[in-house]
C-alpha cells in the first residue's frame, strides 16, 4: 500500500456540472499534488476512501501519529496561527491591534475586509467569515441559502456582531439536520436579518448592510439516505459503495455512512473507483 495523499478540506466553486446545469450547482474536488481529483464523475458510481495508516500535520507537514484539531501536530496546534483561539472565536482576534500568533499572517488574513452572514441549513444561523471566502464558506457549512447582513474591516470587529447575536440565532451547524433534503426558507432568513438589525447593539449597527441578495446553493446529491452515521477512518479505515452525494464537506454513500473529509485532514488516503 502507498502512503497515499493527505487530506485537506474539499475544494468547491459554485457553476454547472456534469451532474447539474444549476449555475449555483457545487463542484466538488479532493486536494491533490498534481490535479484535483473532481468528483461529479463518481456520484451515482461506487468509491472507495482507504486510509494508509500514515498521519501528516497539516501545517508543517510532519509525519506524526496522532493529529489535533484539524490536522495539526501537537507542535503546530500550539503556535500555528491557522490554529489560534480566533478561529473559532473570531472576538477574541488581535490582528488589529497588531497582535497574535504570527502578526505578520494576522494582517493578511484577519485584517482584512469580513462579513456576518446568516444562512440557513436546516435552521438559521449566523457566522463569520472573509470577503475572500465567499461563498465557500458557505458551501462548507451545507448551507442551502445564505445572505450577507453586515460588512466589517476586520475579524474582531465581525465576532463582536456575531457574539451580540448569539442571543437570538445558533453558531454552528447541526450536521444531521444539514444532511437531509432541505428546502431553502428565504422567509426565515429574511426575518432573521430583521431581527438581527433590530437587536443589534448600537455601537455595531454602523456596520449592517441596508439590503443584499440571497443566494441559493444547489448540492450533488442523487438521494439522501433515511439515516446518516459518520464514520472514523481511525476505527473504519474503508469506506466504499455507491457514492450518493457530497454536501458541505461529507461524502454521502448509499447505505448511509457519511465521511466529514475536512475532519479527516491530515489522514493519507487512497481513493477512486
Amino acid at each position: 500500500m502507498s502512503d497515499g495523499i493527505p487530506l485537506r478540506k474539499l475544494l468547491s466553486s459554485l457553476g454547472s456540472s456534469t451532474r447539474t446545469t444549476d449555475p449555483n450547482g457545487v463542484r466538488y474536488a479532493i486536494h491533490q499534488p498534481d490535479a484535483p481529483l473532481e468528483l461529479a464523475p463518481y456520484i451515482g458510481n461506487t468509491f472507495t476512501v482507504r486510509a494508509t495508516g500514515v498521519l501528516s500535520c497539516v501545517s508543517c507537514g510532519r509525519r506524526v501519529k496522532k493529529l489535533f484539531a484539524q490536522g495539526f501536530c501537537y507542535p503546530c496546534f500550539q503556535s500555528a496561527p491557522e490554529a489560534a483561539d480566533c478561529i473559532i472565536h473570531p472576538e477574541r482576534c488581535l490582528a488589529h491591534l497588531g497582535e497574535g500568533r504570527d502578526p505578520e499572517w494576522e494582517r493578511s488574513h484577519h485584517m482584512t475586509e469580513h462579513v456576518v452572514y446568516m444562512s440557513y441549513t436546516g435552521g438559521v444561523k449566523v457566522g463569520v467569515t472573509r470577503t475572500t471566502q465567499v461563498p465557500v464558506r458557505w458551501i462548507d457549512q451545507g448551507a442551502v441559502a445564505a445572505l450577507i447582513i453586515a460588512h466589517v474591516p476586520y475579524r474582531q470587529l465581525a465576532g463582536l456582531i456575531e457574539v451580540d447575536l448569539k442571543r437570538l440565532f445558533a453558531d454552528k451547524t447541526n450536521w444531521r439536520a444539514m444532511l437531509k433534503n432541505v428546502t431553502p426558507d428565504h422567509d426565515a432568513l429574511l426575518e432573521a436579518r430583521s431581527a438581527a438589525k433590530n437587536a443589534l447593539r448600537g455601537d455595531l449597527t454602523q456596520y449592517l448592510l441596508p439590503e443584499e441578495q440571497l443566494l441559493d446553493i444547489a448540492y450533488p446529491v442523487l438521494a439522501y439516505p433515511p439515516k446518516v452515521a459518520s464514520v472514523n477512518l481511525e476505527k473504519t479505515p474503508e469506506v466504499t459503495g455507491r457514492l450518493m452525494g457530497i454536501k458541505g464537506q461529507y461524502l454521502i454513500w448509499e447505505d448511509g455512512r457519511v465521511l466529514n473529509v475536512r475532519s479527516h485532514s491530515g489522514y493519507h488516503v487512497e481513493c477512486g473507483a
